[in-house]
């Protein structure tokens, strides 16, 4: 296979034909090599148009979707990132390069591990990892103790819950996918002051959900 072509193409077929024209989510995602990042039974299935398959039946999500999330998030330079599932690690060096530092929180601490050595063999070093149950209140209370500009979450809310919009800053955006399979809403959730947020429907889409959280259960007669 050849890489830069299959990388190339991934950009110009994949990204762009799904309205993700900012220059530096494009350069981010060009320069950061998705390859390492995928398992390595998967690696002819690293530049394609669909959820590649991780442990623990968790997956990295699609390119163009990776890209779409980027893009709505508006990191800037100096932006403090939270993300809720590092899964590979792929999104996670991306929000580093975009951002000034990131808190990654994954739920399996053998997918944290992997995607740390990844991430310290491509000298990326402005990342924290933890390993946690983010649904568990007492998780945040004892790990988590600031604001974030950015929260990415890279897995679905089958119903919305405001769980992490304490955890932003004024200004700060969160992007989710919540609904139930097969058509869900990606949404950008943004702080306006204390009280305030406003909510963006931004696209359609498909994601599995995050560890624990369930549809709630509908009764027919």
């Amino acid at each position: 296979m050849d890489i830069e072509q299959a990388r190339f193409n991934m950009i110009e077929q994949q990204i762009r034909p799904w309205d993700v024209l900012d220059v530096e989510v494009l350069k981010v995602i060009e320069d950061t090599p998705r390859e390492f990042y995928v398992p390595t039974q998967h690696q002819k299935l690293a530049f394609s148009d669909l959820e590649i398959p991780l442990d623990h039946d968790q997956f990295m999500m699609s390119p163009k979707l990776e890209a779409r999330m980027l893009q709505a998030l508006q990191i800037q330079v100096d932006d403090k990132v939270l993300e809720i599932g590092t899964g590979s690690g792929f999104v996670t060096a991306c929000l580093a390069k975009l951002g000034k530092l990131v808190d990654t929180i994954e739920y399996y601490s053998d997918l944290s591990s992997h995607a740390q050595t990844t991430l310290q063999k491509q000298q990326i070093k402005n990342i924290s990892f933890k390993v946690g149950d983010v649904l568990d209140k007492s998780f945040f209370s004892n790990q988590i103790n600031k604001q974030y500009d950015v929260i990415a979450i890279t897995a679905s809310m089958p119903v919305y819950s405001d769980l992490f919009e304490d955890l932003l800053t004024e200004n700060g955006r969160l992007f989710v996918v919540a609904g139930k399979a097969p058509v869900m809403q990606a949404r950008l959730i943004t702080r306006i002051d204390n009280y305030g947020f406003t909510t963006t429907n931004l696209f359609e889409t498909n994601l599995q959900p995050l560890i624990g959280m369930h549809a709630p259960q509908v009764f027919e007669l």
